[in-house]
């Protein structure tokens, strides 16, 4: 008997528009949802909205929509009905009774179903496990009884949808707990090995998801890191050495952000999100050829604020000037933000303008110089070795004459060593 393909969900979103929100805005977020949950591996049938002063405290919706949506789900042969805005175990409670075997979930869920679908290292695993656990905890209610008919799809990746039910609270913290703990030791394991690299210049690569990151990385390190056209086609960081213009230099690719990102979720990827705050250049990825490009720089700037990494240095880069269709529209937008940098990573349009301006910022923090270590300073050349580019060496009557380039703080710090 030939095996059937399993069904692919059909989904509908609901969008609202509170308070200053405008109805375009919540479109953008819809249409963005879209694209998450064809990620996640559904099919949107269709969106609903409603506009309201302030969300309804049991329903999120008001009461008539409420009978409205499940009118529609009948109808379109639903099944699952997905917020934009995150809901309260409440809310979730009182919609999934009105709702009745259909599937209900939010905007936060699909986001952690799709990073639990594409965690690939222990750590991405448990960083997005711990995510979860953290999401759910409050939500542990008699509303999770209709999970025990469901079978995996979207919002329930990982096995925790099925077996949420059987799971008390107690249980969960003491996962939770036992998560921590397992990062905490590999961000231990990340610091040892920063600490390995302490003189080499740190550019680390941020932006919106599906900005062409993982691209730029490649075209600088042939890092052969994956590159589809989907959200958060990655999750780990990536870290190369490469060479630009005589210098070594380190660089990162980040995992991609969005909008409405779970705090959770950004509180257990700050591990990974480290190499951000190390960094002494951050290059801003912008998708330049979408409409919502200037909200995609907005959400980049609120990420990096909550992980406290204001203040560092940034190059903005906006990527895809070769899809932008009307060259006025672009020529407008770079009106506007005369300081980014407009590149075409596929097509290698601006690559050398780009390496100029990362080696302004390079050439700020490093300087070469010449070192006189006396005969008897062995070991000083040898940490010389291991901690800077050594470009010379020269043996005469006045002792060794050592160049090297490294950060002026180090070069600083070695000049006093050859004076003891």
């Amino acid at each position: 008997m030939l095996k059937t393909e399993a069904r692919i969900e059909r989904v509908l979103l609901i969008g609202v528009i509170i308070g200053s929100k405008t109805e375009a805005e919540v479109e953008e977020n819809l249409a963005e949802l879209e694209l998450l949950v064809k990620t996640a591996g559904g099919k949107v049938i269709d969106s609903m909205t409603q506009k309201r002063a302030v969300a309804h405290k049991g329903l999120y919706v008001g009461k008539g929509k409420a009978d409205e949506i499940k009118a529609m789900i009948d109808m379109l042969d639903i099944d699952v009905v997905v917020f934009d805005d995150e809901l309260t175990a409440a809310q979730t409670k009182n919609l999934q009774s009105i709702f009745e075997e259909t599937k209900l979930i939010d905007r936060s869920q699909v986001i952690l179903d799709i990073f639990a679908k594409h965690a690939r290292t222990k750590e991405a695993k448990t960083q997005v496990e711990l995510a979860l656990l953290q999401y759910q905890l409050p939500r542990l209610t008699r509303q999770w009884t209709h999970l025990e008919r469901q079978r995996g799809g979207i919002g329930t990746r990982g096995g925790m949808g099925e077996t949420q039910i059987e799971i008390d609270r107690r249980l969960i913290r003491d996962k939770i707990a036992k998560n921590k703990e397992e990062l905490k030791k590999i961000a231990e394991q990340r610091n040892t090995r920063r600490k390995n690299r302490d003189d080499i210049f740190k550019i680390a690569l941020v932006g919106y998801t599906n900005a062409g990151k993982s691209s730029l990385m490649n075209l600088f390190s042939d890092a052969d890191v994956l590159v589809e056209d989907k959200l958060f086609a990655t999750l780990d960081t990536t870290i190369r050495n490469i060479q630009v213009q005589g210098y070594e230099l380190l660089i990162s690719d980040t995992v991609g952000f969005i909008r409405k990102l779970p705090h959770g979720l950004v509180a257990s990827f700050r591990s990974t999100l480290q190499e951000v705050l190390d960094a002494d250049l951050i290059l801003k990825v912008i998708d330049v050829s979408s409409l919502n490009y200037s909200a995609h720089i907005d959400t980049v700037n609120e990420v990096l604020l909550e992980i406290d990494a204001k203040d560092r240095a940034e190059v903005v880069i906006f990527n895809k000037i070769d899809l932008v269709e009307d060259a006025s529209v672009l020529k407008n937008i770079l009106k506007q933000n005369p300081h980014a940098i407009p590149i075409s990573v596929t097509q290698q349009v601006n690559i050398l303008e780009l390496e100029n301006k990362i080696m302004e910022a390079v050439k700020e923090k490093y300087i070469e110089g010449t070192l006189t270590l006396k005969y008897d300073q062995q070991k000083l050349l040898a940490n010389l070795h291991e901690a800077t580019e050594v470009l010379n060496i020269e043996y005469t009557d006045d002792g060794i004459l050592v160049k090297i380039k490294s950060r002026r703080t180090t070069f600083d710090h070695f000049k006093a060593q050859t004076l003891k």
